[in-house]
């Protein structure tokens, strides 16, 4: 008989819960009814935001002891007929939190599954190969393209600050691009349709930065890049990616790494 499982998969859209799921085999995938969960093949428990409070009591009395928030989530639309009385008198403080921004909204989540006794814990605790610590995965980056990384993360942790965004394109000393609702796909898209605004067309690439929002529970919502990201950023013409070491989920490192080779850019996790 399989014993039951002790942790919880909350698991979004995109490649990040599969690769958590084959780190610890015996977790529980839950998804959210109109967010399929990226993890094929699996059985998962299904559950609406108008109904939290009977999920996460059938969590605990499951014998749920920890969980793993991982994937993509947008804001559901909510069926104000299908809440339980003790989730609807939960209504004011998600509403205030998620008026609040995103960081707000996550902060109130990960206390609501705290205070059922559930153990948060980050997808680094899961797998921690896919968080990488400081240095050049590979290629080779110029001091044009350090004085660039720099110039990028300092607008970053700018975006953060106002929870905006993770991610910013420079090029040359200028930001040609930044992220914000639409996400890193279509930020990098953008950057490809202005290649001309580069001053000097011979000059530096630039490079696309990825970091976590300064004071940013890490525990949830982590920036993620993998293959496609290299390919979106060869597309935009930059010369690599650079990503705050320690903050910042690798997805595939291996197909990452081989497809920025392929193209010539350079991966590199650098030091806060």
């Amino acid at each position: 008989m399989t014993d039951r499982p002790d942790t919880a998969l909350i698991a979004g859209m995109g490649a990040l819960p599969a690769l958590l799921a084959a780190a610890r085999p015996n977790m529980l995938i839950c998804e959210m009814e109109g967010f399929p969960a990226s993890v094929p093949g699996a059985e998962t428990l299904k559950f609406r935001v108008e109904r939290l409070v009977p999920f996460l009591d059938h969590l605990v009395d499951g014998g749920v002891k920890q969980v793993v928030f991982a994937g993509a989530m947008r804001r559901p639309r909510l069926e104000p007929e299908l809440f339980d009385p003790r989730t609807a008198s939960l209504v004011p403080r998600l509403l205030g939190a998620m008026q609040a921004g995103d960081d707000e909204t996550l902060r109130a989540v990960i206390e609501l599954f705290e205070e059922w006794g559930l153990e948060v814990v980050g997808a680094d605790q899961i797998a921690p190969d896919l968080v990488p610590g400081a240095g050049i995965l590979t290629g080779a980056p110029s001091e044009a393209d350090r004085h660039d990384a720099a110039r990028a993360a300092s607008i970053v942790a700018a975006l953060g600050a106002v929870d905006v965004g993770q991610g910013a394109v420079v090029a040359q000393g200028l930001c040609i691009a930044t992220e914000s609702l639409p996400g890193t796909d279509e930020m990098l898209r953008f950057a490809a349709q202005h290649k001309s605004l580069r001053p000097d067309p011979e000059g530096a690439r630039g490079v696309f930065y990825k970091a976590p929002k300064p004071g940013q529970d890490r525990r949830i919502d982590l920036p993620a890049i993998g293959p496609q990201t290299v390919e979106n950023a060869a597309a935009a013409g930059l010369a690599g990616i650079v990503w705050e070491a320690d903050g910042v989920l690798l997805l595939d490192r291996a197909a990452t790494v081989s497809a920025a080779e392929h193209h010539g850019l350079f991966l590199w996790a650098r030091e806060p």
